[in-house]
């Protein structure tokens, strides 16, 4: 189990896909145990240990998210990344922070929805199947509007022994030929239910299509789909019946309150004092409204009410512009491990290149191997892509490992542009330290030499 993973395990898992910010992977690190460690204690003292929130301070694209994302993941744990900009104070047009933990909690049934179906997958392929077979020996007929109204169903006429044998013999027959895979391209036609639009009421997470659906009966069509995508469609059916939403909330609610975490990112553009106007005028009550959360509180949804103190909350920021001390007090006890991220170095940029799983060279070699092209990078080349990737950062805005991003589609555009086509050889292209100087000459030159002139 991976939440049995000890501080150093869960390091060790992250340095699989995050170069360097060893501070950063041990707090969060510690944060993680630290639940496993809460859930052996006794039931009346585990009520009293809360989490031990994080803010990670640091410039952009240097992995702050991303370590959050990968913790989540590696404990399959309810995520939800949220911009604090995107909140305005009770009272001002926006979305309220309530919202935060509704998503959170969609996020969780989806998990939870997900290791459900899992368990009742063969089972409800099985039942599709059968369906399957049904639909192509006897066709559906088209229903009675009236009938769909009134939820009535047509009774179907008695059929002899000879009529039932014939219709067996043809289902055997169909069910032998779908497994062989002979009417993959078949055309059936499957009742489908067509869903309401949504229209969700402003300020709440109430849709109006999920309440007026259950009121009123389920309207269905017929489409004319391949026997391939009749199985699909039948088979998430088949899931769906076979398993218990109700079970599924509960559960989901109870991983959301223990398991949750929420990254909030961009706090510090929510720091600093209300200016009493312009677009900044509620960001000290951004902060005001979540405060609350954080210290734990209880949160309607439409699935119940939800608990937030035994979440992890993960706040970032750059803090460029405003510090740390700008955010209220309360909020700032609210995250008491403090954890600085460097920027990013020159050899940083080297690793970042080819050390990660599905490292960015490998993602770019991947890509091209799909039309013949099979690209090798000199190691030259690495050391230039990763000190142009730093000098433009240190004479451009500062962007961190996405500028990896932009230098690589400048150096291999011309490539990927050419490749492709059905009669295109298999070809090897090496990347060397010149070719990547000759693409990259006129982008990253130190053109305003102004800025160092007193």
């Amino acid at each position: 189990m991976t939440h049995t993973l000890t501080p150093k395990e869960i390091v060790k898992q992250l340095d699989r896909y995050i170069i360097g910010q060893s501070e950063a992977k041990k707090a969060v690190a510690v944060a993680l145990r630290n639940r496993y460690r809460r859930a052996q204690l006794p039931e009346e003292m585990r009520a009293e240990v809360t989490p031990k929130n994080i803010l990670m301070v640091g410039p952009t694209g240097v992995g702050k998210t991303e370590i959050a994302r990968r913790l989540a993941r590696l404990v399959d744990a309810p995520f939800v990344k949220v911009e604090a900009t995107k909140f305005t104070e009770v009272g001002y047009v926006g979305r309220d922070v309530d919202s935060i933990i509704r998503d959170l909690v969609e996020a969780s049934i989806r998990l939870v929805k997900e290791r459900h179906i899992e368990g009742v997958r063969e089972k409800a392929a099985r039942a599709a199947e059968e369906r399957l077979v049904e639909l192509i020996v006897k066709p559906p007929k088209k229903s009675n509007p009236i009938d769909i109204l009134l939820g009535n169903k047509p009774r179907e006429p008695e059929m002899s022994a000879d009529e039932r044998a014939l219709q067996r013999s043809k289902s055997d027959d169909v069910r032998t030929r779908l497994r062989a895979g002979e009417l993959e391209h078949t055309l059936v036609e499957v009742e489908v239910e067509e869903t309401m639009p949504k229209a969700d009421i402003p300020g709440t997470d109430v849709n109006m299509g999920d309440m007026l659906g259950s009121i009123l009966p389920k309207r269905t069509k017929l489409r004319k789909v391949e026997v391939k995508e009749a199985r699909r469609i039948l088979t998430a059916e088949e899931e769906q019946n076979m398993i218990d939403m109700d079970a599924v909330h509960t559960e989901a609610i109870q991983r959301a309150e223990q398991d949750g975490i929420v990254f909030l990112d961009e706090i510090d553009k929510v720091a600093g004092k209300a200016s009493g106007h312009g677009p900044d005028v509620s960001r000290e009550g951004v902060q005001r409204d979540i405060l609350p959360i954080v210290e734990g509180s209880t949160v309607p949804t439409k699935y119940g009410p939800v608990r937030t103190d035994h979440m992890l909350f993960i706040a970032a920021g750059a803090f460029h512009v405003s510090k740390v001390t700008d955010l209220i007090p309360e909020l700032q006890g609210r995250f008491p491990v403090r954890v600085d991220l460097k920027p990013l170095t020159r050899d940083d940029y080297r690793q970042i290149l080819v050390q990660p799983e599905n490292a960015l060279i490998r993602q770019y070699q991947a890509l091209l191997q799909v039309d013949g092209v099979e690209l090798i990078f000199e190691d030259s080349a690495l050391d230039a892509i990763a000190d142009y990737a730093w000098l433009a950062n240190e004479n451009d805005e500062n962007i961190g490992a996405r500028r990896l991003h932009t230098v690589l589609e400048s150096i291999l555009s011309d490539i990927a542009f050419n490749a492709g086509g059905g009669d295109a050889p298999q070809i090897q292209v090496h990347v060397t330290d010149e070719y990547v100087k000759a693409q990259l000459a006129g982008d990253y030159q130190r053109k305003d030499l102004k800025k160092y002139i007193l």
